[in-house]
């Protein structure tokens, strides 16, 4: 279904300290307010739709996740390092380019984006009563409880929560003293790799400006990318010859 919002063309987004895209300027400036509005980027969605593709056996309503985005691409990058994003009418679960996805929340309450988490919190909640023994069922009511303390903690020390953070707080939820099989899995896979390799250091994390800097050239533009290779394949061809 598309998006008919006719003022939503563009956007301008900066990478921030905290590794995260958010909206500087928008094209419609009536029904958008830019302060602590977020973006969801190509890399962040990937993980969310990896999550949502686990919800499939559970009745995933893939038009319900189109509806609740607004879907951009780069269009070009500015002097000052921010990002021009230019909008498109694609299906976000079907589209061949990454792109990125600004959730609809004109209307905050009933609004597609609403509907997409009141869907992906019910599907949850579904997923943990199959996978869990719980004493009782847990309920959507017991899980929107405790995301709601977690939301009120961050307004309370001033933070806008990012709506890719909003999002896997759902989809990857678990209670606590709780675990998934897989999550035992992995635990017990990197607990054994320490075991066995415990002289292997851990290796230190970029510095922030750098991890920007890593995140920004990772949405470059593909053209660039394919452009670059054919260039070496050309010159290791003059030199083998």
């Amino acid at each position: 279904m598309e998006k008919t919002s006719g003022r939503l063309e563009w956007c301008v987004v900066h990478l921030t300290e905290d590794n995260n895209w958010w909206v500087k300027e928008i094209s419609d400036d009536l029904n958008w307010d830019v302060e602590g509005l977020s973006i969801i980027d190509p890399n962040q969605f990937l993980q969310i739709h990896e999550s949502l593709d686990s919800f499939t056996d559970y009745g995933l309503d893939s038009e319900v996740v189109d509806d609740a985005f607004f879907t951009f691409e780069i269009a070009d990058e500015l002097k000052d390092g921010s990002v021009r994003l230019g909008r498109v009418r694609d299906s976000l679960l079907k589209a061949e380019d990454l792109l990125f996805a600004l959730p609809d929340i004109q209307d905050e309450q009933k609004g597609p984006f609403a509907d997409f988490i009141h869907h992906a919190t019910h599907l949850r909640v579904q997923m943990l009563n199959e996978l869990i023994e719980f004493s009782e069922p847990y309920t959507v009511d017991d899980m929107e409880e405790i995301l709601r303390e977690k939301e009120g903690a961050a307004f309370i020390e001033g933070r806008h929560v990012h709506f890719h953070d909003q999002i896997t707080s759902i989809l990857e939820f678990v209670p606590d003293g709780f675990k998934l099989e897989a999550d035992l899995d992995e635990d017990e896979k990197a607990s054994k790799e320490e075991e066995e390799y415990p002289e292997l250091e851990t290796v230190e994390e970029a510095p922030e400006e750098e991890a920007i800097l890593v995140k920004k050239e990772k949405l470059r533009w593909d053209e660039e990318g394919e452009e670059g290779e054919e260039g070496e394949e050309g010159k290791k061809g003059k030199e083998g010859s």
